[in-house]
């Protein structure tokens, strides 16, 4: 009988065709971190059409059994991935719900403060978001993790413009109103860094482009309708 594999502690598959499955040992951790680093990089370059177990073995300096040995599948590994670069940007998504960030500001303020925050989001993860939405159209769980996280971050949006709000808001439903605003701003957001800065539009630089979505956003929560 020989020793145990490096992996031999593993939990047995739990029926999810996309589990991971956790290690005890260090160096095991360490391996899949690596692993992870290496993934999200080869989709932030070449996107999910160029993401093969192969390369991102090549990338991480790894065994293909040490992949193995956690997932299934290139689509299991993509899931683990991309929940990766999912948590990178939480540090980002997380100036919402600093508090001392918009203690004293008034609601104009917090959201031009809480817009450019959402593209603050997109700048960051600008490459892995890219991948994301474009193999979203194709990917019902990528789709269904994607809705998911969207719906969480808006929420975070909504409550942060709603709490700042003391009747500044021109909409007879407020909560509806900031919804549709962050819709605007999402959307916009996520045309511009799937297909570029001159889709369906004349290009232009990110700093006018965000200006633009603070001024649509404030134009329609602050600006009372015209009334015949």
């Amino acid at each position: 009988m020989g020793g145990s594999s490096p992996d031999a502690e593993l939990s047995a598959p739990s029926g999810d065709p996309y589990a991971v499955r956790p290690a005890r040992q260090v160096r095991s951790r360490l391996v899949w971190g690596r692993v992870l680093d290496a993934g999200l990089r080869l989709v932030e370059d070449v996107g999910y059409d160029g993401f093969t177990i192969a390369a991102v073995c090549e990338r991480a300096d790894v065994a293909p059994q040490q992949i193995y040995a956690r997932v299934d599948s290139k689509e299991a590994l993509f899931l683990a991935v991309y929940e990766h670069g999912i948590a990178r940007l939480e540090v980002v998504q997380g100036v919402l719900e600093d508090e001392r960030r918009w203690v004293g500001r008034d609601c104009r303020e917090v959201v031009e403060g809480a817009v450019r925050a959402v593209a603050d989001v997109f700048a960051a993860g600008q490459g892995f978001l890219r991948a994301v939405i474009v193999v979203a159209g194709t990917n019902p769980e990528i789709r269904r993790r994607g809705n998911r996280y969207n719906l969480e971050f808006a929420e975070r949006f909504v409550g942060l413009v709603l709490r700042s709000d003391h009747g500044q808001i021109a909409r007879r439903d407020r909560r509806t109103a900031v919804v549709t605003a962050y819709n605007a701003v999402w959307s916009s957001l996520v045309m511009r860094t799937a297909f570029g800065p001159g889709f369906a539009a004349p290009p232009m630089d990110d700093e006018d482009f965000v200006d633009g979505l603070v001024g649509l956003a404030a134009g329609y929560l602050f600006t009372p309708l015209s009334t015949p």
